[in-house]
């Protein structure tokens, strides 16, 4: 072979060497910046990013910002920041499931509004959440399994997400005002109690009760003030009339000039 070829052939071994080098030490680095269980792979021509089962205490940094569908579920997340998913612009499905979720900060899920069609909060800690939490978002929401308190601020929600199929069976009272609701599916429980509706007759009630108890002391002042003014007046009299004759008199005038 001659050595003109020799060479050719040299440099281009080599350099498919140090492409072969430099993708490996992409890989490794990539593979590096995510927590320990976490990995991309693509599913159904989709990129997706698993964190199924990796004891993540929080939400995951660096999470590739193309990502089309990310699993969370099943680790030890307590709670979700507000724009914990900002840098997520192309996500569809988003799950949540199987954690100890027990606040979500209004603003958590901002961003996810164009594309978002699936969210899964099923079998967390949730017993309370602001209707605002999930404003403008599109998705379907499972909601289940968690263990709510039943109240007005849960009727706001439930009127406002799109609950996924089937899942609004699993949405139970674990907690209510009245006994008799505990244990039952809420949308059961609504069918006949309106619980914003008893807030606001009870809320009404309170009012009246404070500007009742505010009237009647008011009521009971002057009471006390035109009984406490009758008793000196009556003193007074009582005092002018134990006077001489010509001293009362000239008290009288006096006191009756000073009334004029």
């Amino acid at each position: 072979m001659p050595a003109a070829e020799r060479v050719l052939l040299r440099s281009v071994t080599m350099w498919l060497l140090l492409q072969s080098l430099l993708l490996l030490a992409s890989c490794i680095c990539s593979a590096a910046a995510f927590p320990k269980g976490c990995y991309p792979s693509e599913e159904e021509g989709l990129k997706t990013f698993r964190c199924s089962n990796a004891r993540l205490t929080e939400v995951p940094r660096d999470i590739p910002n193309d990502t089309n569908k990310l699993y969370l579920d099943s680790n030890r997340i307590p709670f979700l920041p507000r724009d914990a998913f900002r840098d997520l612009p192309l996500l569809l499905e988003l799950d949540l499931s199987h954690n100890a979720i027990a606040s979500v900060e209004s603003g958590a899920f901002r961003g996810l509004a164009e594309h978002l069609h699936s969210l899964d909060l099923s079998s967390n800690r949730l017993v309370s959440v602001s209707k605002d939490t999930f404003s403008n978002l599109k998705a379907k929401v499972n909601l289940s399994n968690n263990p709510w308190l039943c109240d007005c601020r849960l009727q706001e929600l439930i009127r406002t997400v799109d609950l996924a199929a089937g899942s609004s069976g699993g949405i139970v009272c674990h907690s209510s005002a009245q006994e008799e609701h505990v244990g039952k599916a809420f949308l059961q429980v609504i069918a006949d109690t309106d619980f914003c509706n008893v807030y606001k007759k009870t809320t009404d009630i309170a009012m009246l009760v404070t500007m009742f108890g505010w009237f009647a002391m008011v009521i009971s002042y002057l009471v006390y003030y035109v009984r406490q003014n009758q008793e000196d007046a009556r003193r007074h009299l009582e005092y002018l009339k134990s006077l001489p004759s010509k001293q009362r008199r000239s008290e009288e005038s006096s006191t009756i000039s000073t009334v004029v």
